[in-house]
This record gives structure tokens, C-alpha cells and sequence, in this order.
């Protein structure tokens, strides 16, 4: 019996072998732990973070609110730095909940996926 971590990584393996950001479309990926939530846009070819954003210092409301205003700044800081279309990497995680709030206002934001 395989544990939740590993049937995560094997997904998380899955998904990076079809997903690679460039400087053009970086890849937009997200890290979710049991308080905080992680969104970076990486350029793979050039092993590089663009910019990245996270919910410590976000207080007030749920988590998916929380989720939702990360959301907003990682779009309002890529299209500072003249990023506007991504890849979306889930990173294993089921897209609902949390990472499903992120990806919706950050397209409310301007990002294109």
C-alpha cells in the first residue's frame, strides 16, 4: 500500500514529464501545506523562479479565500513582469478546493493558462 505522499509524487511525476515552462509561458506551480499555500512561475530552460508569491502574511477569512488573494498577487506581480501566459502545474494536487481558487483568480487576474 502506497502512502498519500508517494501517490502524489508518482502524479507530480506524471505531470512533469508532459509540463515545462520557458521564458515566454513559464510554468505557474503551486505547494499547498496544511497552513500555507505556494505559487511560483518558473522558467525551466533557464532553471530560473520569475516570481513567486505566498499566503504568509495573509490574514482573514478561509483558506480558499486566503488561496484566492494569492491568486490575485501571483497575477498582478507576472503581468508587472510582462508575463502573460502561464502553464499550470498542479503539482499533484486535485484541482478543486484551494488550488482550484488560485487558478481562478489568477485568470480573473489577467494570466492566461
Amino acid at each position: 500500500m502506497i502512502s498519500k505522499i508517494q501517490r502524489r509524487n508518482k502524479i507530480k511525476t506524471r505531470i512533469r514529464g508532459k509540463v515545462s515552462g520557458t521564458a515566454a509561458r513559464p510554468r505557474m506551480t503551486v505547494f499547498r501545506s496544511n497552513k500555507q499555500i505556494y505559487v511560483q512561475l518558473i522558467d525551466d530552460q533557464a532553471g530560473k523562479t520569475i516570481v513567486a508569491t505566498s499566503s504568509k502574511g495573509l490574514e482573514g477569512g478561509t483558506k480558499i479565500e486566503i488561496a484566492a488573494k494569492v491568486g490575485a498577487a501571483i497575477a498582478e506581480k507576472a503581468i508587472a513582469a510582462g508575463v502573460s501566459e502561464v502553464v499550470f502545474d498542479r503539482n499533484g494536487y486535485l484541482f478543486h478546493g484551494r488550488v482550484k481558487s488560485l487558478a481562478d483568480a489568477a485568470r480573473n487576474g489577467g494570466l492566461k493558462f
